[in-house]
């Protein structure tokens, strides 16, 4: 298993409050295929690799249609980031690995 590889248990701090999402990450090379899901439903989600970063786009139609630039950089214990929300600003993200 790679070093990004995992399940991780994320919070991002929002406007609208925590948001609770599970992250999976498999990668291929500087690529993952993976999948985000939460309380505002879920998605398949591919991106890129760098050494320890990883970073994707992914859309959300709740509460409105978005596209979210997200990255994070993967330790043994869990991934810390951002998610960029456009106009609306970019949100601390943290996560603990699961699996």
């Amino acid at each position: 298993m790679a070093g990004v590889d995992g399940t991780y248990d994320c919070t991002v701090k929002s406007p609208l409050g925590d948001q609770k999402m599970t992250l999976t990450v498999k990668s291929d090379g500087d690529s993952f295929t993976g999948t985000v899901s939460g309380a505002m439903g879920g998605s398949d989600v591919t991106g890129e690799v760098r050494g320890d970063q990883i970073s994707w786009k992914q859309q959300m139609t709740v509460p409105m249609p978005m596209s979210l630039d997200c990255q994070g950089t993967v330790s043994d214990g869990g991934i810390t980031g951002t998610v960029g929300a456009g106009a609306f600003g970019s949100f601390p993200l943290t996560g603990t690995r699961t699996a």
